[in-house]
């Protein structure tokens, strides 16, 4: 048995669950300097690190735990933290301030209890095994993943948020999904009869089959499905597996088992302050009671946890008093929204409706007795409405003299608010509690754009449904302060890219020249608009950079075809598409290497990069790698990079689809194809996911079905998940798809700007996306296949255009009229090949680091 003791004169601080609050709350003592005052240790009883569970539908679309995972791997080792994963805390033992595990004990001077919840499972006889599964961990998940295989039909029991998101997973399993409901509704807790109704309509149109008003008495063995749910009155429905999502419960049997004070239905008791009945020890999350009430979303719980630090650290005690339970909802793909008293509970209160049952929508808008103040809503169809009303009930905003206005028809929502209508007070981000006042101080202590706002407050990082409102008060508070929020791309050009991309398209604008003269102003353009005008002519018309009236456009990469390095030399990358590589190939390119006295790394895109290439020399080089079959691979450009695939199917035991076949044909289409900024692709031949393709701009991952298509994600300085775009898509759907995705890109994206910048920063989101490529809303489809049809069809390789004209080859020339080196400039080696001990400031810089 071990025993710890405190380290120096910091306390000891023991936080048992590293669920989502358990870990918001090392994150928030984390970044008030805890660490100088606490030794803190964290216990999960799950052998993963904190992941996100608002997500975890998301873990049967292809994401992993990686995916899921709310922070880097090395967080908690990093700052100091003590991280015990798969160590279940049995006791606690208050009169020796210890918590005990398997491992032993350990000490504590202050506890915290952030165990959660667990899924509450009616006792019905005959439920066991693959007829008593639950949806709540990944664990959960993979013993759903493992009953689905060869399964038909699954049900679950429980029709409120957590059953919805259960019946969705099973779908996306390939199953006939059921929902067996007590309730004479779905979703009782947030929704009224007429809006149960409509979500109900909603859900049986897509396929899943709803059964209200049902008590499951047994479980028996089935005639044409492996089991038989026995209903109340008689009734019976067949299927494969059973997922009970019936409610949860407060995991408090710690605190029970140490006496604690234990709330009349569970949860341990706590004060406005989070503290227990016993000072030393304190609760967050689903585990604790407040004023008799447990708070089963993420919000509150963090909430709780950013209180809790403060206290901890000596600030100045923010009490907790209660949460907003307000929620905005995409279940199985269907808006639901409900808003504080949705069920107009409150005396007085009176409603106004609206029902289209042609389209199974319905809103509710409840006001007070004066109907002047908004105090709940629900919306099931719809939720564009949302935002707005959230303001006006959080923020007891008067309302307009036809407060039914609101709900009505308008086509986009209800009449938004103004940004000068909320006040400072008014919440912005209730993921993380930003309100509008912290988004202004974020803007008066220098943050002068969206992406720093939301690295300073975290708003619109958390379920991002506030990314559009905290948009509309950022740019509205720029304006307040007498910043214009001009957009133009430069002094030449009164234009954003956007705008300019348009002009070049529908004039058919070839040069820059005629560009500045018919829209611009000045000469000569400068370092901004000229790259950013020879970006989007290439997109557009895909011709060679190294035309004469191109090259001033181009920068220095782009100017020589090839990547400057910090010595002055090039780097020379061939395409190896997919990564898959002849062995006459390797050879060619070992002779090269070894002729021209280069330096060789594998790049993390599955390229061979060729370093310490003298100007002169690049023709060279590359006349002999295109003799042998090479094209370029665009390392220098703002352009398709890589297409980065494992074996899939052809050699792996787990692949279900041919991953090298589909990356050959995704980075033949994509060549050349000139963007905003790099972009990055990657086929995964199966969920294990080899290729990474998660971390990529476009990435594809097989399914049995066919193809997932995850996009807008990268490495980098900002790494960002892609997001899941669609699914089980065949071969030429998926192109098309990715056609439009990256031509709608390309058309609205600003100078530089990253796919993942440009998702984050688009205005209604994935969903809007979504509509847009999927839906061709804008009725564009059409017209993004043509353009990336015609750059598809342009395609040259562009050394290779550029070895057959001898005015493009003086420009690699040391001197005009003279092939030879420059005699005066002399190449050291900086390095040999890697050696075992290389000091870490010798190894060069590579460009193209994934």
């Amino acid at each position: 048995m071990k025993a710890t003791a405190s380290s120096g004169q910091r306390e000891r601080l023991v936080i048992v669950g590293n669920g989502m609050v358990g870990h918001h709350c090392v994150e928030q003592l984390v970044s008030r300097g805890a660490l100088q005052r606490f030794e803190v240790r964290v216990f999960g009883e799950e052998r993963q690190r904190a992941y996100d569970r608002v997500h975890l539908s998301e873990y049967f679309g292809g994401s992993c735990a990686e995916t899921l995972a709310l922070c880097e791997h090395d967080f908690y080792d990093a700052n100091g933290v003590h991280l015990h994963l798969g160590e279940a805390v049995l006791e606690i033992d208050r009169e020796r301030r210890e918590v005990v595990t398997v491992e032993g004990r350990y000490g504590y001077d202050q506890l915290v209890l952030a165990t959660g919840s667990y899924p509450f499972v009616p006792p019905i006889e005959g439920s066991s095994g693959n007829a008593r599964l639950v949806y709540r961990t990944l664990d959960d998940l993979d013993g759903i993943r493992a009953a689905a295989a060869g399964a038909r039909r699954g049900v679950v029991v429980g029709g409120g948020l957590l059953g919805l998101e259960a019946a969705n997973a099973l779908k996306s399993l390939g199953l006939e999904a059921h929902v067996v409901e007590f309730a004479p509704r779905l979703m009782p807790v947030q929704l009224d009869g007429e809006g149960g109704a409509a979500l109900k309509a909603q859900i049986e149109a897509l396929g899943v089959g709803v059964h209200l008003s049902r008590a499951t008495q047994s479980v028996s063995a089935g005639e044409t499905y492996r089991y038989r749910m026995n209903f109340d009155g008689g009734e019976h429905l067949e299927t494969d597996l059973i997922v009970f999502s019936a409610g949860i419960r407060p995991q408090d049997a710690l605190g029970r088992g140490c006496g604690l004070d234990i709330a009349a239905r569970g949860g341990v008791v706590i004060d406005n302050h989070c503290r227990s009945s016993d000072p030393r020890i304190f609760a967050i999350g689903e585990c604790a009671s407040w004023n008799g009430s447990v708070f089963g979303l993420v919000a509150p719980g963090y909430s709780m946890a950013r209180n809790l630090a403060g206290l901890l650290m000596g600030e100045a005690a923010v009490a907790f008093t209660g949460a907003d339970m307000s929620t905005k909802l995409k279940l199985l793909g269907v808006d639901v929204g409900s808003i504080g008293d949705a069920h107009g509970a409150t005396p007085g209160a009176r409603s106004y409706r609206f029902i289209d049952e042609a389209n199974s929508a319905y809103r509710r808008l409840v006001v007070d007795a004066s109907g002047k103040h908004v105090l709940g809503a629900v919306l099931v169809g719809d939720n564009s409405y949302y935002d707005t009303l959230l303001q006006y009930a959080q923020n007891g905003i008067a309302l307009p003299a036809d407060p039914a206005a609101l709900i009505l028809p308008q086509g986009g929502g209800a009449p938004a608010l103004g940004a000068d209508a909320l006040p400072d007070s008014a919440t912005i981000c209730s993921c993380h509690n930003v309100s509008k006042g912290a988004v202004c101080a974020a803007i008066d202590s220098g943050c002068s754009d969206l992406a720093a706002v939301k690295g300073c407050t975290k708003a619109a990082t958390g379920c991002g449904g506030c990314a559009a409102l905290l948009k509309q008060v950022f740019e509205h508070e720029l304006t307040a302060r007498g910043v214009a929020v001009d957009k133009s791309l430069c002094e030449h050009f009164a234009y954003t890219r956007q705008e300019l991309y348009g002009l070049v398209r529908v004039e058919g604008i070839r040069t820059f020249s005629e560009l500045l003269e018919r829209h611009g102003k000045g000469h000569l353009g400068c370092d901004i608009c000229k790259p950013a005008v020879g970006n989007i002519l290439a997109s557009c018309w895909n011709q060679p950079i190294m035309d004469p009236a191109l090259v001033p456009l181009q920068d220095t990469n782009d100017t020589f075809m090839a990547n400057m390095q910090k010595n002055g030399t090039y780097s020379v990358v061939p395409r190896i598409p997919g990564g898959e590589i002849t062995p006459d190939k390797l050879i060619v390119i070992g002779q090269v290497a070894k002729k021209y006295d280069l330096y060789t790394k594998i790049t993390g895109g599955q390229r061979i990069d060729l370093f310490g290439a003298q100007l002169h020399e690049l023709p060279l080089i590359w006349g002999e790698l295109i003799e042998a079959g090479f094209e370029t691979g665009h390392a220098y450009g703002k352009s398709t990079r890589t297409v980065k695939s494992c074996v899939g199917s052809t050699w792996c035991r787990y692949g279900v689809q041919d991953s090298v076949a589909m990356a050959l044909r995704l980075e033949d289409r994509y060549k050349g194809l000139r963007s905003p900024h790099k972009l990055k692709f990657a086929v995964s031949g199966c969920t294990r996911e080899c290729a990474e393709a998660q971390s990529k701009d476009i990435g594809v991952i097989a399914t049995d079905k066919g193809w997932n298509l995850y996009v807008c994600g990268n490495g980098g300085m900002r790494p960002r998940h892609a997001e899941l775009f669609a699914t089980d898509l065949d071969d030429e759907t998926l192109v098309r798809l990715i056609d439009r995705v990256l031509m709608f890109y390309i058309r609205t994206a600003d100078k530089l700007q990253r796919t993942s910048v440009w998702r984050e920063n688009l205005e209604g989101g994935l969903d809007y996306l979504k509509q847009v490529i999927i839906d061709d809303s804008l009725g564009l489809a059409g017209e993004l296949e043509a353009q990336m049809q015609h750059v598809v069809d342009q395609y040259e390789c562009e050394w290779a255009n550029a070895l057959n004209d001898p005015e493009k080859l003086k420009r690699f020339r040391t001197f005009v009229n003279d092939r030879r080196a420059d005699p005066d400039v002399h190449f050291v080696r900086e390095r040999e090949q890697r050696r075992p001990a290389a000091p870490l400031h010798l190894i060069p810089t590579v460009e193209e680091a994934v």
